[in-house]
């Protein structure tokens, strides 16, 4: 039986690795810092970018009408923050973002895809590490392709 996700598992996977590359260029120069709701809740320009190109990527891909989005930026923003049976995906372009502020090597893309209110698999992409971590439910937790579990 044909996996119906996988080919938005493998996309995710390597939009997850596009996108740690712009964070890690981004770092190597003057990073911007804003705030979103306190002095503690940072946003950077990085985090706004980062965004737009992976859910630009995604609607390229996978197209708006059939595929919801939620991005930690644009919630910020405004826009609504709804689950629906759709396929959705939920994003966080820069997470750790206080990390990434102050030059701490702990900075991710995570990207998660959710059918019918289910995650179905999740990618987190440290990029300052290059290190790849993937889960499928069902299917096991990866760090790059060796299996990974809780102790």
């Amino acid at each position: 039986m044909e996996d119906p996700w996988q080919k938005a598992y493998d996309f995710a996977v390597a939009v997850a690795r596009k996108a740690g590359a712009e964070i890690r260029k981004a770092g190597e120069s003057e990073i911007r810092v804003m705030t979103k709701s306190s002095t503690v809740d940072l946003v950077t320009k990085t985090d706004e970018r980062v965004e737009k190109i992976i859910i630009g990527s995604l609607k390229e891909e996978f197209g708006e009408g059939t595929h919801c989005f939620i991005g930690e930026e644009s919630v910020a923003k405004g826009e609504p923050c709804i689950l629906t049976d759709k396929p959705t995906w939920i994003i966080d372009p820069v997470d750790g973002t206080t990390n990434f502020v102050h030059g701490f090597p702990f900075v991710a893309v995570s990207i998660a895809f959710a059918v019918n209110k289910q995650l179905e698999f999740g990618v987190v992409y440290s990029c300052l590490e290059d290190k790849m971590y993937k889960a499928r439910r069902g299917k096991g937790a990866f760090c790059d392709d060796e299996p990974i579990q809780v102790s």
